[in-house]
């Protein structure tokens, strides 16, 4: 542990931050092992005096929880069932009544933080202080379960580092920054910006030589295909032990290939800018432990029904500390599967598998629709493709958008198409869309490699 205290080394005496952080995570040490309905009696508990904040200071709730009592001894889902949905459009059109007009003072100074996702629809949440200090105590939560060495270097390659000289040559600190440096000390890191080139980031990545690697799945997969067409471009990250993966849908087959191709493994983290950190991966067993203590998660079925363990739903949250903007039963129109108890003995509840953004399901003539695992396309076995995104455009037509290492031939093309037409179970009408050098991201630097087009109600 780092000490703050002049003159005192040891035993170390950390500073302000440190001090509230370490108290939260020998609270979260000992929480995550108490029973399920022990961390839902006390989510219960905060769930009660964020909707009595909420009803007294904000019109949105006040109008919205007027006639809503919480009873004694009720459990905690059945007490969120009777409050609507809150939806992204909500927080779009009513930002200014849903915010609270009164802050408890000790929760801290407030930010607004902005959110386009992946859909280029702006949301804006003011957070407070105290919300910082939780995403800080979930993030060192996620470093201490992972048990990363923080003595080494880490590499950043994300959206959001936009200094004009980043793309360049990147920027670079002597330690990893909030929150590590509140408690430890640590070695380098390495940041650089999304849209650099592919080949450029390789040789970023040979300079700064990391243990660490965080960036999106989507810019991994690239980082993968130059390593497999050229296997001496990521001669130099031998010292890298782990991936972290964060903003876009990781894929199972990502995993193996970067086991594979790299010889570490991925640490995916579920979070979101309104929010903060939802969910972050079991190290014992995989999929994700939902963050309890900081948030409630429903996995809601198209009924609006929870799911049972095995059944994908929409992913709904409740904000347990956000007294600034409320965030209660918001639907993020994320898809994840439920799951049950895990085997690590965490009373936390488990998610199986975040899967992506619900206005993606794939749908068919019949009415059918369904959630399109494209992360498992061999496309690289029939042409040098680098990166592939598909787009449904109507029932009977989906285009197949390409960044290619060179021009295709015809048969290569027909080949490509016929195996999307197989993988997605229909012979659906294939056009092609070619992108020099890469495939645009979407707003926020996000990349969806599934979109479906087609309007609710057509």
């Amino acid at each position: 542990m780092l000490s703050r205290l002049p003159g005192l080394v040891w035993p170390a005496v950390p500073g302000r931050q440190g001090l509230l952080l370490t108290a939260l995570l020998a609270q979260l040490e000992q929480s995550q092992w108490l029973p399920v309905e022990a961390i839902e009696q006390s989510q219960m508990r905060q769930l009660g005096a964020l909707i009595e904040h909420a009803r007294r200071h904000s019109g949105f709730f006040a109008e919205r929880l007027a006639g809503f009592r919480p009873i004694p001894g009720q459990e905690l889902r059945e007490c969120l069932s009777a409050i609507p949905l809150m939806r992204r459009s909500d927080l779009q059109s009513r930002r200014a009544e849903i915010d609270c007009a009164w802050l408890p003072p000790e929760h801290g100074k407030v930010a607004l933080n902005r959110s386009t996702g992946s859909t280029g629809e702006p949301v804006a949440v003011r957070r407070t202080e105290l919300n910082g200090l939780i995403w800080m105590a979930m993030t060192l939560r996620e470093h201490l379960w992972q048990q990363r060495d923080f003595s080494q270097s880490l590499a950043i390659i994300r959206a959001q580092l936009a200094a004009e000289d980043t793309a360049r040559r990147g920027v670079s600190s002597t330690d990893w920054g909030a929150p590590v440096n509140h408690l430890f000390a640590s070695g380098p890191s390495h940041g650089l910006n999304l849209q650099t080139d592919i080949v450029r980031q390789v040789e970023w990545l040979r300079q700064v030589m990391p243990a660490y690697l965080l960036t999106y799945p989507n810019n991994l997969s690239a980082l993968l295909d130059l390593a497999e067409a050229d296997p001496d471009q990521l001669a130099g990250l031998g010292r890298l032990k782990q991936v972290r993966t964060i903003g876009e849908t990781l894929h199972d087959s990502l995993r193996e290939r970067c086991r594979h191709v790299l010889g570490v493994g991925i640490a995916d983290l579920y979070s979101t800018q309104e929010v903060g950190v939802i969910a972050i991966e079991c190290p014992q067993a995989g999929g994700y432990h939902v963050m309890a203590e900081g948030v409630v998660i429903e996995l809601l079925r198209d009924d609006d029904q929870p799911c049972a363990a095995g059944e994908m739903g929409r992913v709904v949250v409740t904000d347990l500390h956000n007294f600034a903007t409320p965030l209660i039963r918001y639907d993020l129109s994320d898809l994840a599967v439920a799951d049950g108890p895990c085997v690590c003995g965490r009373g936390l509840p488990k998610i199986r598998r975040i899967l992506g953004r619900q206005r993606n399901f794939l749908r068919l003539p019949d009415g059918r629709r369904y959630w399109p695992m494209v992360g498992a396309l061999g496309y690289r076995e029939i042409a040098p493709v680098r990166q592939y995104q598909i787009i449904q455009r109507s029932l009977e037509r989906v285009t197949l958008r390409l960044a290619t290492e060179r021009p295709r031939s015809v048969a290569e093309e027909s080949g490509l198409a016929e195996k999307l037409v197989e993988f997605l179970g229909h012979r659906f009408a294939v056009d092609f869309d070619y992108c020099t050098p890469n495939i645009p991201r979407g707003p926020g630097g996000k990349f969806e490699d599934f979109v479906c087009e087609i309007k609710a109600g057509d």
